[in-house]
């Protein structure tokens, strides 16, 4: 009876490394993905179901970590360029730097 416990035991201990070893896998690859574009992100993440990446794995933390940028306090924010609302032109926030004037950047949902 010993050496068949013996027995049990290691294949429980092999079963609980192998899922660990396919959950650290699986977080490295999540966390590749998160790093890519958005667009790219969405595509990819439209593939995996729900369940596996919202309570398997550490999602949130994840996508903290990836989408945390390098930004830091007094730092200039990156120059880019948008469309006016109206789409009549292109506006570069670099523009209004050259110009002297202060800019507010405002992101976030008005509905």
């Amino acid at each position: 009876m010993n050496t068949q416990y013996k027995s049990v035991s290691k294949a429980i201990v092999a079963t609980f490394c192998a899922l660990v070893v396919l959950w650290s896998i699986c977080c490295v690859a999540l966390y590749g993905v998160m790093r890519r574009p958005p667009e790219r992100f969405g595509q990819m993440m439209a593939r995996v179901p729900e369940q596996v990446a919202f309570l398997v794995l550490p999602f949130e933390t994840l996508w903290l970590h990836a989408r945390a940028g390098t930004l830091q306090v007094g730092d200039s924010a990156p120059d880019f360029t948008l469309a006016k609302l109206d789409k009549s032109e292109h506006v570069q926030l670099s523009s209004f730097a050259a110009q002297g004037k202060p800019v507010v950047l405002i992101f976030g949902s008005y509905t």
